[in-house]
C-alpha cells in the first residue's frame, strides 16, 4: 500500500505544538517593538548580538513542547505495554528502543487522526484564513484533546488532583482545567498500561514457570530456564499472530 504525505497531513501533525505555541506567539506579538536580536556596537568597532528576553522565554517554553504533545495523546499507554511485552518476552534489546519508539509514534498518531482531524477543521483552517481570533483557535484546538483525554481518565485518578489542588467544583467535562486534566490522564494511562502488560506477561510467565520444573526434574540446575523457554515464547506469540492482536487491541481500547 502506497503511502502519499501531503502539505495538509504535515500541518495535521504540527498542530498540537502550534496550538500549544499560540499563547507565546501572542505574547511575542504584545511586544513586537523589540527586534529578535539586538545589535550593539562591540570592542576594536565589532558588533555584538544579543537575544531578547521575549524570545529566550519562547525558545525555553518550546523545549517543553514536545513532552506536552506526548503527555496529552496515546503514546504512553502504547510504549509502556511494548516495553513490557519485550520484558515478558525475555528479549532484553529486540525489537530496540528505536523502533518500540517508533512503532508507539505512528500508532499514536493512528489513534490521534480523529483528534488532530477535528482540531485542524475546527481551529487551525479558519484561523489561517482570518476567520477567527487566535484565542478562538486555542478553544477550538485544545477542546478535542481535552475530551479525549477526558474520556480515558478515570474518575478517582480527576477527583484525587481536585483534591489535591482544591479545585472548586464544576458543572462539567468543559470545565476541567488542562493543568488539573493532564496529570489525571496520565496517572490512568499508567494504570491502563499497566493492567495490560499484566495480562500479556501470564502466558509467558507460565512458560518460564513449566521450563524452570522441567529442568529442575531433569537435575538441569546450571541451565537458565530464560534461554531454554525463549524459543517456546517465540513460537506461542508467533502462532498466536500477536503483534496484530497487541496493536488491535490497543488501537480498540483507546475506541472503547
Amino acid at each position: 500500500m502506497q503511502v502519499r504525505f501531503s502539505a495538509t497531513r504535515c500541518a495535521k501533525l504540527a498542530l498540537p505544538v502550534l496550538m500549544a505555541a499560540l499563547p507565546y506567539a501572542a505574547f511575542a506579538q504584545s511586544t513586537a517593538g523589540l527586534p529578535a536580536f539586538n545589535t550593539s556596537p562591540g570592542p576594536n568597532g565589532g558588533t555584538t548580538y544579543s537575544l531578547s528576553v521575549q524570545t529566550m522565554l519562547l525558545l525555553t517554553m518550546l523545549s517543553f513542547l514536545p513532552a506536552m504533545v506526548l503527555m496529552m495523546t496515546s503514546f504512553t499507554r502504547i510504549i509502556i505495554v511494548l516495553s513490557l511485552l519485550r520484558q515478558a518476552l525475555g528479549t532484553t534489546s529486540t525489537p530496540p528502543n528505536q523502533v518500540l519508539v517508533g512503532l508507539a509514534l505512528f500508532l499514536s498518531l493512528f489513534v490521534m487522526s480523529p483528534v488532530l482531524d477535528r482540531a485542524y477543521n475546527d481551529a487551525y483552517k479558519p484561523f489561517s484564513d482570518g476567520t477567527i481570533t487566535m484565542d478562538q483557535a486555542v478553544t477550538r484546538g485544545v477542546t478535542p484533546f481535552k475530551q479525549f483525554m477526558i474520556r480515558q481518565t478515570r474518575e478517582a485518578d480527576l477527583a484525587l488532583f481536585a483534591k489535591i489542588s482544591k479545585a472548586p467544583p464544576m458543572n462539567g467535562p468543559e470545565d476541567v482545567p488542562l493543568s488539573l486534566l493532564v496529570p489525571s490522564f496520565v496517572t490512568s494511562e499508567l494504570k491502563t498500561g499497566f493492567q495490560i502488560g499484566f495480562t500479556i506477561f501470564i502466558p509467558f510467565l507460565i512458560i518460564d514457570m513449566v521450563v524452570a520444573s522441567v529442568l529442575m526434574s531433569m537435575g538441569m540446575m546450571m541451565v537458565s530456564p530464560t534461554t531454554i523457554s525463549l524459543p517456546f515464547k517465540l513460537m506461542l506469540f508467533v502462532l498466536v499472530d500477536g503483534w496484530q492482536l497487541l496493536i488491535g487491541s490497543l488501537a480498540q481500547s483507546f475506541v472503547s
